[in-house]
């Protein structure tokens, strides 16, 4: 079975996850807050990119973060420990096999892994079934769909499209963002919400246009060439170019935007 993680687990991935939390920490972050005496789980917690901002964020919580790759939890486990984060327990596991009682976390969050599951749905009621009565789901996805700019490539738009096609085949789905609303609410999520966070960035943006547009989503499309060109989705001459011109829309006259989605729900 593909490993359904596609972007893999090279060292450069761990850097791109690290510069996305930091560029998006505001637009992701600042309107999650949890009460002191919380018990909140995060589901796939990666190498703890947004288990630092989430733990900040709410200092009186207790942040649970579970990740199913051994060297990502132990990464994870590092970062909580520079930080100085007395409140996250980093735990190695797996969200179809949760090792905890149900109905004992009072919130659930889950950022950028329901994209990487082949059975999203199911994974979202067994994580609900793990969060009391009146407790809350956080979950936030990104969509290739959305990935517009200027100026506009047909190369880059099919750099784009490899991505999607090779996270399509590992069974996970990149232009999930969209569908969060019906799949929390196919799960049995109450009062489901869904607000869109579009990132811009133009000339007038360096830092946007540098920690996204070049460090977090070309870095993204970059890192899958190796998988692209072994499959014959591109040539490698118009794959080099399609990632040319994305890393060109981030220069003082380009333009570039991206929506992510970020959903709320609650445990009836």
């Amino acid at each position: 079975m593909a490993d359904p993680y596609v972007h893999g687990y090279h060292p450069r991935e761990s850097t791109r996850l690290q510069d996305q939390a930091a560029t998006l920490v505001d637009l992701l972050h600042s309107d999650t807050t949890y009460p002191p005496g919380s018990l909140v789980l995060e589901a796939g917690c990666g190498v703890g990119a947004q288990t630092l901002p989430l733990a900040k964020n709410s200092p009186g919580s207790t942040i649970i973060a579970l990740e199913i790759s051994r060297p990502s939890a132990a990464e994870a486990r590092g970062r909580v420990a520079a930080a100085g984060l007395a409140n996250v327990r980093v735990l190695q596991g797996d969200i179809f096999r949760l090792p905890f009682r149900k109905a004992s976390f009072d919130h659930l969050f889950v950022c950028f892994v329901l994209e990487h599951l082949p059975r999203p749905v199911e994974a979202l009621m067994i994580l609900k079934e793990f969060i009391k009565p009146g407790g809350t789901i956080t979950a936030i996805e990104g969509d290739h769909g959305s990935a517009y700019f200027y100026p506009d490539s047909p190369a880059a738009r099919q750099a784009i499209g490899c991505q999607v096609i090779l996270q399509e085949r590992a069974g996970g789905n990149a232009m999930i963002g969209r569908e969060l609303y019906p799949l929390l609410t196919r799960a049995g999520f109450a009062e489901v919400s869904v607000s869109p966070r579009m990132v811009y960035a133009d000339g007038s943006r360096p830092a946007m246009a540098d920690g996204f547009t070049r460090r977090t989503f070309t870095a993204m499309i970059e890192g899958v060439r190796e998988a692209a060109l072994a499959t014959g989705l591109m040539g490698a001459a118009e794959f080099d170019s399609g990632v040319a011109d994305l890393y060109r829309t981030a220069e003082e006259d380009g333009v570039f935007c991206y929506t992510f989605f970020k959903a709320t729900g609650k445990k009836g």
